[in-house]
């Protein structure tokens, strides 16, 4: 457990911290770890406010992760609260109060709302002491509520979160409120730009571009783990591939809609035409002004390159479309790339890309069932896919299929 100055340092660092994170999926998850540690709380969830009520966005368990093998993530569903006065979570949002529970099923007849123990009774789970405050920005606007769950003591029992800790959390809450917000223009930013892509291309939707982005970061998170990679680096990279992998695509809006909205299959000349996306796409990200810019140009250029060496655009210079200088095929275009020459942001995002695209229903196609899926993706792995990443994948099924139902087609 930490000390009150260890507290006090510790909110200090997170301050610029938060701010250094730029994706509101990844600043969530860092912001109710860092929240928990705080206050030594074992499980907690944050709710983020959309229109008049709360959506439960993220949830972590320490008592519930410890059942889960090595490298799993605890699968969570996500639901709206209303913001009213009947639940813990609305009352928060709704009066702006700070709530400290010593025993949520041991409420007070006078309070307006009620404990819902529908997880505690699905889960074998006991929730306990509960603390509850609104995430506020500098303006005073709620833009969520964080909740934190049995806080334990030196001798790991559940107490009542302590009086003295309610200042520094909620200076927390304010600072994270803050990034949240700042992390949320980002994220509208990047689908707005993925909305006049999708003016072109139907098929380039904000759920689609969110799976995809979401199924690349497990993956990777996984895959790098494996390779024993420093948390920092992961968490770094995690920040950056999310934002980069959701706007993949986004060099269609230089396509004509002649060949983007062609309802049959494209000939020859026309797919030479649309494989010029690759290129567009990382072409809009020449001007590398930060990590984030870079890896978007990455992830545009490479995502259909193959590990077999038969993809493309492969050794090209964006700015022009020609084969880099030593990378020229006898006819002067450019060699393609294999194994790996593909940069690892690259290959993930061709793998989360095909998965999310066979399992999706297109006008030119069906749904496919899972286990096709499954089934093309191991046929194609070491030819189009990059093995080890295949199997990453096929390790992470569980999450994926949480992600797919946290981003529904509508």
């Amino acid at each position: 457990m930490l000390s009150e100055k260890q507290k006090l340092t510790t909110i200090m660092r997170l301050g610029v911290e938060l701010t250094e994170i730029k994706d509101v999926d990844v600043l969530l998850e860092r912001i109710l770890r860092e929240a928990r540690k705080l206050v030594n709380a074992d499980a907690g969830s944050i709710y983020i406010k959309e229109g008049d009520k709360l959506k439960f966005s993220y949830t972590q368990n320490e008592t519930q992760q410890k059942k889960l093998a090595p490298g799993k993530k605890l699968i969570y569903s996500t639901f709206f609260v209303p913001i009213n006065n009947q639940s813990i979570s609305g009352y928060a949002a709704n009066t702006g109060e700070t709530m400290n529970i010593p025993d949520v099923y041991k409420l007070s007849s006078g309070r307006p709302f009620s404990f819902n123990k529908s997880y505690d009774d699905l889960s074998g789970y006991r929730t306990q002491s509960m603390l509850t405050f609104p995430l506020k920005t500098n303006r005073g606007d709620t833009i969520g509520v964080l909740q934190l769950i049995n806080a334990k003591n030196t001798m790991d029992k559940v107490v009542p979160f302590s009086k003295k800790d309610e200042p520094l959390v909620l200076h927390f809450a304010n600072m994270a409120a803050v990034a949240i917000e700042r992390a949320q223009m980002t994220r509208a930013m990047i689908l707005r730009t993925i909305r006049m892509a999708e003016l072109r291309d139907p098929k380039e939707t904000g759920a689609h571009v969110n799976r995809v982005a979401a199924y690349a970061v497990v993956i990777y998170e996984a895959w790098a783990s494996q390779r024993n990679l420093s948390h920092e680096v992961i968490e770094k990279n995690r920040d950056i591939l999310r934002m980069a992998a959701m706007l993949h695509d986004v060099g269609k809006v230089a396509i004509s809609d002649a060949i983007l909205k062609k309802p049959g299959r494209l000939d020859d000349a026309e797919r030479e035409v649309m494989k010029q996306h690759t290129i567009m796409g990382a072409r809009l990200f020449s001007d590398k002004y930060s990590e984030f810019d870079e890896a978007a140009a990455i992830v545009a250029l490479n995502h259909h390159e193959k590990w077999d060496g038969t993809g493309y655009p492969g050794h090209v210079n964006p700015l022009d479309g020609k084969a880099l200088p030593g990378y020229e095929n006898s006819d002067g275009t450019a060699r393609a790339k294999k194994g790996d020459e593909i940069p690892v942001f690259g290959r993930l995002v061709a793998l989360a890309d095909v998965y999310d695209a066979l399992g999706s229903r297109r006008a030119y196609k069906k749904r496919w069932e899972e286990s096709q899926v499954l089934d093309e993706l191991k046929a194609c792995s070491g030819t189009h896919f990059d093995p080890e990443m295949v199997e990453t994948l096929l390790s992470c099924l569980d999450t994926v299929r949480s992600i797919s139902e946290r981003y529904p087609d509508h």
